[in-house]
């Protein structure tokens, strides 16, 4: 399972890539959509919404499954991945590049801290 080290993961399976101090990017994992097999569709948000750590900001719908996508962090949907919307299939196949979905312009950096890093979330998910 593919897990970058230099990500942040909630328990429920979303990363967030806070380099860029302007607005952080975010999926869903390489192990979550294994999990979910083959993504058919994606309800992203609208930018411009703000959001609370844990809120449910998008929806992913599988062959298997539909199940919500929850924001690792507070702050402003800031973009959105256009492209998913017609041609979700980077979601499987590129999900910590192509298959990004959402970018948010946090709003307590500090939140950051209390998600997994790469090596506790390869435990939680082996």
């Amino acid at each position: 399972m593919n897990v970058p080290d230099h990500l942040r993961y909630s328990d429920s399976h979303e990363w967030i890539d806070a380099t860029d101090s302007a607005a952080a990017s975010m999926g869903i994992s390489d192990h979550a959509q294994a999990e979910l097999t083959d993504v058919v569709y994606l309800e992203l948000p609208e930018v411009g919404r703000v959001v609370k750590k844990g809120d449910a900001i998008a929806v992913i719908e599988s062959v298997k499954a539909a199940n919500d996508i929850y924001a690792p962090v507070s702050g402003e949907v800031v973009e959105v991945n256009e492209a998913l919307a017609e041609a979700p299939e980077p979601v499987n196949e590129d999900p910590y590049g192509g298959g990004w979905m959402i970018k948010i312009k946090l709003s307590d950096s500090s939140e950051l801290e209390s998600l997994h890093d790469a090596g506790s979330y390869r435990e939680q998910i082996s």
